[in-house]
């Protein structure tokens, strides 16, 4: 069973199709269909149910993708922990990040890596929590983000937390004060994340035991967006400070919840007991020593359309 057979597999379910997959390996779509068939024949089964819209694994090719995906990641170990002896860092580091406050809290991390370890290839999974968990756990990605508290299958490693900041409309009756508490939002209507962000869930379990069951009027996976519908009225979306410091969201006024069982607490996971790559141990360590423990902003509201 050859290693490249088994990665042109992992790509082509990781893009939902074979010519999308020979784009991201640099190769033809011939090429690709050829390694996978190869790999099929010798399996004995069918990994992909082939469509006019590209292809979905079968119930053995979830199987093989599993199994491969920790086999590649494995073999990437391998090359790396040689490198390591030889005196160099090099291989894969594959990191998730979420769509939320991700370009704040790690965009200067980058650049510090890149000069510490120019060697290191960084590969990046953006999505919500709950699908960086996933994929923590698949052997997609060694390091991602999420929001505290996590399954015991995960180790991780606190990198902030924040008190969530209501985005009120200049027209809603609570707009002037410095805080304000979950409850006296029970009647105001909410703007949430797309499903596979941790933070909905987080919102809607505060809000049950509070007593009420928050009224959605809109969902959406862009920031930008989410502001517009609170800027046109439609509801009020709660963010994390991170998110709204510093930045301008007129005619809105960001207020803080003040809730100290809803905060935006986010770590860096990792598979508890997990043999990280060199790469993967560097990250961790840049993470450790830039949050050396979560911080804490400042309280009161920002005014952001002054």
């Amino acid at each position: 069973m050859e290693l490249r057979n088994l990665t042109t597999m992992v790509e082509v379910a990781r893009q939902g199709g074979f010519s999308q997959a020979a784009r991201a390996l640099f190769s033809t779509q011939s090429t690709v269909s050829k390694a996978v068939r190869q790999l099929e024949e010798e399996l004995g089964e069918a990994l992909f149910i082939r469509s006019s819209d590209g292809a979905r694994l079968t119930d053995a090719g979830e199987v093989v993708y599993a199994r491969a995906a920790t086999i590649l990641a494995e073999a990437a170990h391998l090359k790396a922990e040689v490198a390591e002896l030889q005196g160099l860092l090099t291989g894969r580091l594959r990191l998730g990040l979420p769509l939320l406050g991700s370009a704040k809290l790690f965009a200067p991390l980058f650049a510090t890596f890149r000069s510490r370890h120019p060697g290191v290839e960084i590969e990046l999974l953006e999505q919500g929590s709950a699908q960086l968990e996933q994929a923590v756990m698949a052997g997609e990605v060694e390091l991602a983000v999420s929001l505290l508290p996590v399954a015991e299958a995960f180790d991780w490693q606190a990198v902030c937390d924040d008190p969530l900041m209501a985005l009120l409309h200049p027209d809603h009756p609570l707009r002037h004060r410095r805080t304000i508490r979950l409850a006296e939002l029970a009647e105001t209507p909410f703007i949430l994340f797309k499903n596979g962000f941790v933070l909905n869930p987080r919102i809607e379990e505060a809000c049950r035991r509070l007593g009420f069951t928050p009224r959605v009027t809109a969902r959406s996976s862009q920031m930008d967006f989410i502001v517009a519908l609170a800027a046109a009225g439609l509801g009020v979306p709660l963010l994390p400070h991170v998110m709204v410091e510093g930045r301008r969201f007129a005619p809105l006024r960001a207020i803080r919840i003040d809730e100290p069982d809803l905060r935006w607490r986010a770590a860096l996971i990792w598979r508890r007991e997990a043999r990280l790559s060199p790469a993967a141990r560097a990250w961790l360590a840049l993470t450790r020593e830039r949050f050396p423990s979560a911080p804490q902003p400042d309280p009161g509201a920002l005014s952001l359309h002054e």
